[in-house]
């Protein structure tokens, strides 16, 4: 019996699904975090070692019974992080084929059970990318907070900051936005704020994580988070176009919905899903068939067999 392994690495953690050459799935799990860019060198190899150790459990044979594996992982161009990820796994005593590729690219596998369509991702971070059937593909935005990541949760939060401070020096009316991050950061004034917002160890994880606000700011009818909420969403409609337009797929594609934005808010889903239908009336936005590391595992399938889309 032969089997393959697919990884989804985030940076909280690990998601591996191990399945039979047939494609039938034997077994599912967790393991630690694969932050390749920020996470030391012990604890990636660490979380690989446990991987290899786990996937061989699972496999009738052991590990030398996974011939092929592949791992979707943030910033895997960058030939230092594939290096990491590629001596871990060979040190964890996997010798099989093995795939490296960016985590849209696993994500777009899940989404659509394949290699073709779209997808729109908008968690702590925002990216659209597809391909259609001739092969093409095209990815827009991803290109960071400072630059870029519109309609993410780091936007989403940085606008809720910003409507605070804003609020209380009289650009803006007040907003029920200042109470509701006062009361989850523990704050009270606008200098606290400015503290807590430029302190040496805030990351961008942090101001994302007070997106989820947005929502009972909106449904409290206030109007600098409808503002908000519509603002980001035009900016996901833009980035989802892009990618729509660029494939010629604007008048016929599905698009999947992915992260935390446009799975958790209401307010966000619902004014991109307008914005999309005025701009794109036959373009279907859809929910993900499938998850990443379910991608990577039939990734892994596609390349065992000779026949993946992918070169990367």
């Amino acid at each position: 019996m032969r089997y393959v392994a697919g990884l989804d690495g985030g940076g909280t953690k690990t998601a591996v699904t191990v399945a039979e050459e047939s494609g039938r799935v034997v077994h599912r799990f967790t393991a630690g975090p694969l932050n390749l860019n920020g996470q030391d060198e012990a604890s990636v190899k660490a979380t690989l070692h446990e991987i290899a150790a786990n996937v061989g459990h699972v496999c009738e044979g052991g590990l030398a019974a996974c011939v092929a594996m592949a791992v979707g992982a943030a910033g895997i161009s960058n030939p230092t992080v594939s290096g990491r990820l590629t001596e871990g796994l060979r040190e964890g005593g996997f010798a099989g084929r093995l795939v490296l590729v960016g985590d849209h690219e696993t994500a777009l596998w899940g989404a659509h059970e394949g290699p073709r369509g779209m997808i729109l991702i908008a968690g702590t971070g925002s990216i659209a990318y597809g391909r259609n059937a001739d092969g093409t593909v095209h990815r827009a935005g991803g290109f960071g907070h400072l630059i870029d990541d519109e309609g993410s949760g780091y936007s989403i939060g940085r606008d809720l900051l910003s409507a605070v401070v804003r609020a209380s020096d009289g650009r803006e009316a007040a907003t029920v936005v200042t109470e509701l991050v006062y009361a989850r950061l523990g704050l009270s004034t606008v200098q606290e704020l400015v503290g807590f917002v430029y302190a040496k160890e805030r990351n961008k994880a942090d101001i994302a994580a007070l997106a989820p606000l947005l929502s009972a700011a909106c449904e409290a009818g206030d109007a600098s988070a409808l503002r908000i909420a519509e603002r980001n969403a035009l900016a996901l409609v833009d980035t989802a176009s892009a990618v729509a337009e660029a494939l010629g797929l604007a008048e016929s594609g599905e698009l999947a919905l992915l992260g935390s934005v446009l799975l958790q808010s209401s307010q966000v889903r619902a004014a991109f899903k307008a914005g999309m239908a005025a701009r794109h009336p036959r373009l279907r936005c859809i929910d993900a068939r499938r998850d990443a590391a379910h991608g990577a595992m039939l990734l892994a399938l596609s390349e065992l067999r000779g026949v993946s889309a992918v070169r990367e």
